[in-house]
């Protein structure tokens, strides 16, 4: 492909590529990595509480798990497409401010909530404000970079997915082992609650320090065109005539997030269960795995894409992210049947790396392979394909092998081996057959293009 197949937007981006561009660029991408960050660490902290909150509520590992998965993944992916389709002719950052403050909010209710089912309802509130905030901020990155570093761009962006992740790990495990000796804790005007509540309250807040930040951020100059939203029939119509493209990709992600984000819930479960690791070292070790690895997988996995994507392999994005897959089943397969824990720990970290390549790419390749002023409702789509199915059902997959399957708590190990496999061979499979599809898609946009 070459600069004809670009939008006017995106054509002005590239040609005006100067030094304080560059910096801003970079400025941009860090606000909204920071909030990626926030954003994860509010919804990933569940994971690290599973033991305390199965105690304290007296539920299962099922009901757990539709806490982490179902509750919010349901509302994040509904909320997301009416957003999506705003950030096509909206404020894109104006529509993050509003979902920081909402999700951060919605946090530190969770650290209110007295059953399990007002803890369900704002979980999935949680969901509501954390849905705004993708389909923008992939639209903002395209519109604001260089299209030869879109890949790298959307990477940068995804580490917060580990960096959240992994700070969720590290410093929610710290705060368990310090909260572990009470059996409550007494707060200002609040009162008297669980150790775990305290972690929601302190994780939740100080995401709303964020929102100020979002009105330093410009809009890139949008056509007339872009001006506009899009009719629905035309979206429509364009989805009808590259159906294959969109949904082979768009699962394809979503088996790989079952995978991702079953391994995100439940291993740290796994490595207490079975490992006889306390909620303090699990939190560094595999704090550090995510924040390292994680990040590291999907950095990489950009830089390889748009390497080859310079070379001219223009399904260069699909094509890494299904090796990726592929070469990271082994070690998936491995760590899950080794005793020793310095080995477990060594093989999860290679897991983790290759099995997120995908988070960064997948994103990336939709704003390549949709038309410009389509972005945020392809977006949108793409993540409640990918989150519906990844976040909503990963979790629960996991769960539901270990009380149903295997029947016993310490067999989770067996439960991630057994989910993780048919996950990431599926999504090798499926990326597999987007190959040719997607390839027609970007020279259909190009013949449209110079028209």
């Amino acid at each position: 492909m070459t600069e004809k197949t670009l939008s006017k937007v995106e054509s002005s981006a590239i040609l005006s590529e100067s030094p304080k561009q560059s910096i801003y660029a970079a400025y941009l991408i860090f606000i909204l990595l920071l909030a990626y960050t926030f954003s994860f660490i509010d919804r990933q902290i569940l994971s690290l509480l599973v033991e305390p909150m199965k105690r304290d509520l007296d539920i299962s590992d099922t009901q757990m798990s539709l806490l982490q998965g179902l509750s919010f993944a349901l509302f994040y992916t509904l909320m997301g497409l009416p957003l999506g389709r705003l950030a096509d002719s909206k404020s894109r950052r104006g529509i993050i401010a509003w979902s920081i403050f909402i999700w951060s909010l919605m946090t530190a209710a969770c650290g209110l909530a007295k059953s399990y089912w007002s803890l369900f309802f704002a979980r999935m509130g949680v969901g509501v404000g954390e849905a705004g905030l993708s389909p923008a901020a992939y639209s903002l990155i395209a519109d604001s970079v260089p299209k030869k570093h879109l890949a790298k761009a959307i990477g940068v962006y995804t580490m917060g997915i580990y960096l959240g992740g992994g700070m969720a790990l590290i410093v929610g495990g710290m705060v368990i082992q310090w909260a572990s000796t009470f059996s409550s804790i007494s707060l200002p005007i609040i009162g008297e609650v669980y150790a775990w509540q305290a972690v929601f309250l302190a994780v939740g807040l100080p995401g709303l320090l964020l929102v100020p930040f979002l009105f330093t951020l410009k809009e890139p100059a949008r056509s007339e065109k872009q001006e506009k939203a899009v009719p629905v029939a035309e979206v429509v119509q364009f989805f009808k005539n590259n159906k294959k493209t969109i949904l082979l990709h768009n699962f394809g992600a979503a088996l790989a997030s079952v995978a991702g984000y079953g391994a995100l819930a439940w291993v740290p479960s796994y490595l207490i269960r079975v490992h006889g690791m306390d909620s303090g070292e699990v939190g560094l070790a595999f704090g550090l795995i995510v924040l390292i690895c994680g990040a590291g997988g999907v950095i990489a996995g950009g830089i390889a894409a748009d390497r080859r994507f310079k070379k001219g392999q223009s399904d260069a994005k699909i094509r890494v992210a299904m090796w990726a897959m592929i070469i990271g089943i082994v070690p998936t397969l491995i760590y899950p049947l080794i005793s020793d824990l310095t080995v477990v720990l060594l093989i999860l970290a290679i897991s983790t790396f290759f099995a997120n390549f995908m988070m960064g790419l997948g994103p990336a390749a939709i704003q390549e392979v949709v038309p410009s002023n389509m972005r945020g409702q392809f977006s949108a789509l793409y993540l409640f394909i990918v989150n519906l199915i990844g976040l909503g059902l990963g979790p629960t997959l996991v769960a539901l092998s270990t009380d149903y399957i295997f029947g016993s708590p310490e067999m989770v190990g067996y439960s991630l081996l057994l989910v993780s496999f048919f996950a990431m061979a599926g999504s090798a499979l499926l990326l597999g057959k987007c190959l040719p599809h997607y390839r027609a898609t970007l020279v259909s946009l190009e013949e449209s293009s110079t028209k």
